[in-house]
């Protein structure tokens, strides 16, 4: 089921990446992390196929929202690369997914791992406040820091760069949260940058832990927890990297140390 939403904003980052917000329907609840399918009302006779795409808000934002890429000849992208504020989306009544605090085992440092759109998800976390716990919300602490990775092919693919510099600790409330806590870890392939090489390779040549400054040479199951979302190869090779380290994959019916989301890995890129 299907109701029609907003659309309250849209920003093109590149020719083939743009993100927009929806209004939030009413009594509609999520966990941070999870995807929703996303569709448009039908015109002239036609309607395209409904895409699965991970929320980018943190669960009590008022507002909804997405990142996409213009898939070549996307049934669906193609269209709605052109949405304006005032326009219409359908948004499903059932987010869900596996992205989710609730799938790993409790641990003092969490690592997001996302290449191209798969940072979605990891902004709607990032900005969770249970993600890090708050003794003076009541709030039980989850994980002491959050590292979050987001590989590109280029520099200008960095979508919410100066968010996650600076952006974020400037929020009332969340920038106190995530202070000293929150770690934003680019990584470019082609062309000059401040930080190369895929993020797989910067994991297992140890380089990731020596630029945090950690005393060690890959995830420790004892205190690390790792979450996936990136292309079906990234996601893959990095599901052989966690377990090559000693974690094993939870899910929401049994919590692990590391997780990736099925549907993506099985189906799509998100």
């Amino acid at each position: 089921m299907f109701s029609a939403q907003i659309v309250l904003g849209v920003k093109h980052w590149t020719p083939e990446l743009f993100s927009f917000s929806l209004s939030r329907p009413d009594g509609f609840k999520f966990q941070s992390g999870q995807f929703v399918m996303l569709n448009l009302p039908e015109r002239d006779g036609y309607q395209p196929k409904p895409r699965a795409y991970s929320i980018i808000s943190p669960n009590y934002a008022d507002e909804l929202e997405f990142l996409s890429i213009v898939a070549p000849d996307g049934q669906l992208t193609t269209h709605l690369k052109d949405i304006v504020p005032g326009d219409h989306v359908l948004v499903g009544s059932k987010p869900t997914g596996t992205l989710v605090h609730s799938a790993l085992l409790p641990g003092r440092n969490l690592y997001l791992i996302g290449t191209g759109t798969g940072i979605a998800p990891w902004m709607s976390i990032a900005r969770d406040i249970h993600t890090y716990g708050d003794e003076d919300l009541g709030i039980d602490r989850k994980f002491d820091t959050v590292t979050l990775c987001h590989g590109v092919r280029h520099a200008r693919e960095l979508v919410f760069r100066d968010y996650l510099e600076q952006g974020i600790f400037a929020e009332e409330l969340l920038g106190d949260v995530v202070r000293g806590r929150l770690r934003y870890y680019p990584s470019v392939t082609r062309e000059a940058f401040v930080r190369n090489g895929r993020v797989t390779d910067l994991i297992t040549s140890g380089q990731l832990f020596r630029d945090l400054g950690l005393d060690q040479t890959q995830f420790d199951p004892a205190t690390d927890r790792v979450m996936i979302c990136g292309n079906i190869p990234v996601n893959h090779a990095m599901k052989d990297i966690c377990v090559a380290h000693g974690l094993h994959e939870g899910s929401t019916h049994r919590p692990g140390t590391f997780v990736m989301e099925r549907a993506f890995v099985d189906h799509a890129t998100p």
